[in-house]
């Protein structure tokens, strides 16, 4: 659970309305609307690979409500079109109207949905609803809620009377061909785990992209009956606190679930010409003793890094000790360690030497008594 207190002044995020200008050929991302946000450093909880999924939709004529949720950037293709019209890289619904001739628009009420399963439950800092290529045909506004269903409920019972349902994103005026983003404030004293939300557009209209940014807070209950698992993995609550370099790509790669599938799917970093080495420091999902180790360069063939190291650290201010001492890497391998000792932390550094990559890192281990009486106070803090 983050620290309010310790997080810097707000700053106002940038508001979008209005529909953008027609397609004019060349770069279809030439004028799009977008700023730096200061919520993208969390994990995706709506990501795919997470299992995260759009699990109904009242309407979807135009383009399929799973569209929300694909990963990269909205695809453009000026020239597709299908038997219902323009074949768009997101979710659409058809054109609302209204009862009769004599009214003929729809009600101020009047609105289209649909429900999103996060793939990790978690608190959420912040919300992106890109309406990218959607220049004319975005909806008018947007609103979220959340609530969070324990078990793996069906829309029926996520949409029954009973369901608490809170309000992240009050209804507001959104623009076409951009990242409207929202920052999601905490409730009075407290940060709610949630595990489905449900997105509204007003009247309707099409929404390319849904990403929701926040920590994962896991299910104590689960860990404990897994016993040893990967205290890193971000599905599991671990994090990246910070990295030398990420020009390439980024750090958060290396403990997404699954093996890497590609290059890029990894981290890498630019080449080094100087003497120094390149490294990230991980949070693990609470102390926890490691006993085994993995160091995975799947894709990193000839951009591997030459040899890796990992250091622990349990206090804060505490020392860092050597978890791993410096390994000579092989290009495109699983490397596995199985420790002399289990070691004791709650961060981990990984040092690489001098530069390249990798694609994953795996810490097995399990949670020390005190980690997991702290994971399961945090869970029922935040509802859980």
């Amino acid at each position: 659970m983050s620290d309010s207190s310790s997080r810097p002044p707000e700053q106002p995020l940038p508001a979008y309305t209005g529909a953008a200008a027609p397609f004019g050929g060349g770069d279809p991302y030439a004028d799009y609307r977008t700023a730096d946000l200061p919520f993208l450093h969390h994990p995706d909880l709506a990501a795919r690979e997470l299992g995260a999924a759009v699990i109904a939709a009242n309407d979807e004529f135009f383009a399929e409500r799973e569209n929300l949720l694909n990963p990269g950037p909205a695809e453009f293709d000026p020239a597709r079109f299908g038997h219902k019209g323009k074949v768009m890289d997101g979710w659409e619904t058809r054109r609302r109207r209204g009862p009769d001739a004599e009214h003929p628009h729809p009600t101020a009420d009047d609105h289209d949905w649909a429900l999103i399963r996060l793939g990790s439950p978690g608190t959420v800092h912040g919300i992106v609803v890109d309406t990218a290529h959607f220049r004319g045909n975005h909806p008018r506004a947007v609103s979220v809620e959340a609530t969070a269903v324990t078990g793996c409920p069906t829309p029926t019972e996520l949409l029954a009377d009973g369901v608490d349902w809170t309000e992240l994103v009050p209804l507001t005026p959104v623009g076409g061909h951009a990242a409207n983003a929202f920052r999601v404030r905490p409730l009075p004293h407290v940060e709610r785990r949630f595990t489905h939300l449900r997105l509204r557009q007003y009247p309707d209209g099409g929404i390319a992209r849904l990403r929701v940014y926040g920590e994962v807070v896991p299910d104590p209950a689960w860990l404990g009956a897994l016993g040893t698992f990967d205290v890193v993995a971000l599905e599991h609550g671990g994090r990246i606190e910070d990295a030398s370099d990420r020009f390439y790509s980024p750090p958060d790669h290396t403990i997404r679930p699954g093996r890497s599938r590609k290059m890029d799917d990894g981290w890498e970093t630019r080449r080094r010409r100087d003497d120094g080495h390149d490294w990230i420091r991980y949070r693990l999902v609470e102390q926890a003793e490691v006993r085994a180790v993995e160091i995975d360069t799947a894709y990193l063939k000839g951009n591997s890094a030459g040899w890796a190291e990992l250091f622990v650290q349990d206090a804060p201010d505490g020392p860092w000790t050597v978890l791993l001492p410096r390994t000579r890497l092989q290009p495109d391998t699983n490397h596995r360690f199985v420790l002399a000792h289990a070691m004791v932390g709650r961060r981990v550094r990984l040092d690489i030497h001098p530069d390249g990559g990798i694609s994953r890192l795996r810490l097995h281990g399990t949670l020390t008594t005190d980690g997991a009486a702290r994971l399961l106070a945090c869970h029922r803090e935040t509802g859980g």
